[in-house]
């Protein structure tokens, strides 16, 4: 059976930075990544498996960065790709430039805490976190063996200080600390992607993740270019889940919170 799908989780680089993004992302998590990120080869990835819908992330590491970033992803949205803003919490003026990341044009925004060194439940976070309240989408990387400035417990806080933002938590919850995410965040008014999850899971813990959440409350993502369109997919359809959780995973929840 043909799906429509998107991918709500991916990114791409500008091709002068693509290589060292590529090596960092490698570096962090210990991975080889044959594939390149720029957004020429996402393009190809995400077309070679039939995938109608990209959102494309790209996160700052530096507050500097933020301006050049948000362009520059506003710059190659289109029909098919869906920008996602960036911005750092040490930025002079965050409410600002979310402010103009709206009006060129993306969709929402994404937070890595990890790489952008600072904790989830961060004070200095809520005023950006009540910017966003309640329609401006924001994809939350979470979980990391190393570190704690992304973990499950310290999201759950802000959804309960933030109940109407619209949070898509990454790696269905928590990147290596899923159990931490079942305590947590399982159950809660999140929306969970499955990206960088596949391949660590069981695919019976993955579909108990997935039933124990609610499926109308799962998206599906590839995490590219740590992991192929092609590998994600198939992975995702090895899957016993039933045509409808499928169909919602695929696209009718990315698709509501995108408002398309």
């Amino acid at each position: 059976m043909k799906y429509k799908i998107i991918d709500f989780h991916t990114h791409a680089f500008p091709e002068a930075i693509e290589r060292r993004a590529v090596a960092n992302l490698e570096k962090h998590y210990s991975l080889n990544i044959p594939r390149k990120g720029d957004m020429k080869h996402l393009l190809i990835s995400a077309k070679e498996c039939g995938i109608e819908k990209i959102v494309v992330h790209s996160g700052a590491t530096l507050w500097r960065q933020v301006e050049n970033f948000n362009d520059w992803i506003a710059q190659n949205t289109g029909d098919n790709i869906i920008g996602f803003g960036t911005i750092h919490p040490g930025h002079p003026d965050c409410i600002g430039e979310i402010r103009r990341i709206k009006e060129i044009g993306l969709r929402g925004l994404k937070l890595h805490p990890d790489f952008q060194r600072f904790n989830i439940d961060d004070p200095r976070m809520y005023p950006i976190y009540e910017s966003l309240e309640p329609d401006f989408p924001v994809l939350m990387h979470l979980g990391d063996e190393k570190l704690d400035y992304s973990s499950p417990r310290r999201m759950a806080k802000i959804l309960d200080l933030f109940p109407n933002m619209t949070v898509i938590g990454a790696h269905l919850g928590g990147y290596g600390r899923w159990n931490e995410a079942r305590k947590y965040l399982v159950g809660k008014n999140i929306y969970l992607d499955t990206s960088s999850a596949l391949w660590r899971l069981s695919s019976q813990e993955a579909v108990s993740i997935i039933r124990a959440h609610g499926a109308d409350k799962v998206v599906f993502g590839t995490d590219y270019p740590i992991a192929s369109h092609w590998d994600e997919l198939n992975r995702f359809l090895s899957l016993l889940l039933t045509e409808e959780e499928r169909r919602k995973i695929l696209w009718d929840n990315a698709a509501k919170i995108l408002k398309l």
